[in-house]
């Protein structure tokens, strides 16, 4: 049902997280349990699992390694290759919602060869950041 790797989100606010999630980037609710706080979200084949939190004991919870301060997301940025770039450009911009790496082209070497992928990066509401990108080429590297 879901990839070998499906992160597990901490949020603030489950009902927010997922108004960001599926309102302006456009993932689907696989299933929730609101009793939780929790929910699995997919776009584009990319999961995602958000769960709330209140404030939660390092020393008591194993599934707590510090203590959590905004922004959550220090040291990690996910890449989700979508479909739609574009869509979900123009929807954060018509919502007024910060773009924290504009639209851009770019070419990464990967082996022998270089992908072309257009990207853009945001924030979520909870200080994750998550980078949009869509693969628009590939050549190979000149000897």
């Amino acid at each position: 049902m879901f990839p070998p790797l499906t992160p597990e989100l901490n949020v603030r606010n489950i009902g927010k997280a997922l108004e960001f999630y599926t309102g302006l980037l456009g993932f689907a609710i696989c299933f929730e349990r609101s009793e939780d706080g929790f929910a699995t979200i997919e776009l584009d084949g990319a999961f995602l699992m958000l769960e709330q939190i209140e404030e939660l004991d390092p020393k008591n919870d194993p599934w707590v390694t510090a203590k959590l301060e905004y922004p959550f997301g220090r040291g990690i940025n996910f890449q989700i290759n979508v479909i739609d770039l574009d869509g979900i450009h123009n929807r954060l911009l018509k919502h007024g919602y910060p773009v924290k790496l504009p639209l851009e082209q770019k070419q990464y070497r990967v082996g022998n060869k270089f992908l072309s992928v257009r990207q853009f990066m945001i924030m979520d509401p909870d200080g994750y950041l998550i980078r949009l990108s869509t693969l628009i080429g590939e050549h190979a590297v000149d000897a």
